[in-house]
């Protein structure tokens, strides 16, 4: 009786929480195999949503490339940089097949080699510099959270995304990719693929955290790929209806979705949904739903100018019912930092916490206040 009334209460719950918000997918909804709507009630249906939120993002994105016949990595060293605590290695390797991934990967230095250890990839903001951005090689130290990571006893990879640092000159007109979206969310499932290669990694402790452009990108990895356990998005999202740029700028990209519909994110937003938040197949609380029962952290300023923090509260209470049908609400965290588009220090160390939580890490040092 007791089990019962509890399911009905999270029935209500759900309904309440989960309002309208992008097309005909709802998170209180599931499509089974006649197209008929049917509530989510329990875990199995919601693998079924998370299934066909998948869909929803490839619909924007183009389709996950498949991973059969793959080559081997043909991992190649550049240069090797020691630092204290951790040794900086710059790397390329195959995803693909005439595809070169460029890298920083981070090994702590240790006396006991062998326990393995967790790891984290470490994706960049919208940053010329690509992957030197997390170094801490960009106009803001704040975004140092690869070397940071290392120095707390992470493995550490860091790739450069499609346009950026060493892939600046991508060509998105003969990519294989739909969407610079997609290429990014394949490069970093070969990331994990090459951290599970390694012998000092523990493949049930792998996540990923990003930034602005890394911090979406986190999530969609995430969102196609299990064995990121735990996400850090940090100024990375809120829901289409609350995301802003200003007028002048929607003039130059022609609506106020423009930024999104770029050839190195989503083209197919413009060309296939003309840039209308209503036709939009997906929207971020389904990203994040996606990922559920797994951590994620949001760090979601109360002054980001293009992230709306109201759509940020918004998107995570519609979420929250999800993490509870699965019990795992403490896995789903956010914090509201007085800032503007940044990654304080202070919510930086909230988002360290969180990760070294879920892994039962202790790390090696601290960064200071």
């Amino acid at each position: 009786m007791l089990k019962k009334l509890g399911t009905l209460i999270f029935m209500a719950l759900f309904f309440t929480a989960c309002k309208k918000h992008t097309g005909n997918n709802h998170l209180r909804y599931y499509k089974d195999n006649s197209g008929n709507e049917q509530p989510v009630s329990n875990a199995l249906d919601w693998n079924k949503k998370r299934l066909q939120v998948l869909d929803s993002l490839q619909a924007a994105m183009g389709a996950l490339p498949s991973f059969d016949s793959l080559p081997a990595f043909d991992l190649q060293i550049r240069d090797s940089l020691p630092q204290p605590g951790y040794i900086r290695y710059t790397i390329d390797f195959l995803v693909a097949a005439n595809e070169r991934l460029p890298a920083y990967l981070y090994i702590p230095v240790r006396k006991d080699n062998q326990a393995k250890l967790p790891a984290m990839l470490a994706l960049h903001e919208t940053d010329s510099l690509g992957k030197g951005s997390v170094d801490g090689q960009g106009h803001n130290l704040k975004l140092a959270y690869a070397k940071e990571l290392a120095q707390r006893g992470y493995v550490v990879i860091a790739p450069d995304y499609p346009s950026f640092g060493d892939l600046k000159k991508y060509d998105f007109k003969n990519s294989r990719y739909q969407s610079g979206t997609m290429k990014s969310i394949f490069d970093a499932m070969r990331c994990v693929d090459l951290l599970l290669t390694r012998k000092d990694v523990d493949p049930e402790r792998i996540g990923i955290i990003g930034h602005s452009l890394g911090g979406h990108s986190a999530l969609f990895a995430a969102a196609f790929d299990t064995r990121l356990k735990v996400v850090v998005s940090s100024c990375g999202w809120t829901l289409f209806d609350n995301y802003n740029i200003g007028k002048e700028a929607e003039q130059i990209y022609g609506g106020r979705l423009g930024p999104w519909a770029q050839d190195r994110y989503m083209p197919l937003l413009k060309n296939k949904y003309h840039l209308d938040p209503a036709k939009m197949p997906f929207d971020f609380d389904e990203v994040i739903a996606a990922i559920a029962p797994r951590s994620v952290f949001t760090n979601a300023p109360l002054k980001d100018g293009n992230f709306d923090v109201q759509g940020v509260q918004q998107g995570i209470a519609n979420v929250r019912p999800v993490y509870h049908l699965l019990q795992a609400d403490d896995h789903l965290q956010a914090s509201y930092p007085s800032s503007e588009h940044d990654f304080p220090t202070d919510t930086r160390l909230l988002a360290y916490h969180f990760i070294d939580q879920a892994f039962h890490h202790i790390p090696t040092t601290d960064i200071p206040k």
